[in-house]
């Protein structure tokens, strides 16, 4: 059985999804554009935006009881691969340990003009 989860300090989703389905111990989060709560627009610069992203990932997450070390899967898109290295320097700073398996894309375009979108798995243990 399914669970869908969402939290009010991210902002709602802008199509036909959930910010996160909760089913069996694992929790699949949405991908996550780097759109600060507060203000609705997104924030300025790849490392904000990781950071952002990440943030918003945090908040899901913890509807669950969970926190970042449980993650165990991420999937980042990158609108330029050129950008790889400012992403992974902040992305590094929220998983200190053990950090979850990893993809990373280059799309041609991400909504809103975002230059990162990222979505997590994780687990209950």
């Amino acid at each position: 059985m399914k669970r869908v989860l969402a939290s009010s300090k991210v902002p709602a989703a802008i199509g036909p999804y959930s910010q996160a389905i909760e089913t069996e111990g694992l929790v699949f989060v949405s991908g996550q554009l780097p759109i600060d709560p507060a203000t609705g627009d997104l924030v300025e610069g790849v490392r904000e935006q990781t950071r952002q992203s990440l943030t918003n990932i945090c908040h899901i997450l913890e509807e669950t009881g969970l926190k970042m070390h449980d993650v165990i899967k991420t999937t980042v898109l990158l609108q330029h691969m050129s950008d790889f290295a400012d992403m992974n320097e902040v992305y590094g700073t929220f998983f200190e340990k053990d950090a979850p398996a990893r993809i990373c894309f280059e799309v041609a375009a991400l909504p809103k003009g975002a230059l990162v979108e990222i979505e997590a798995v994780a687990a209950k243990n």
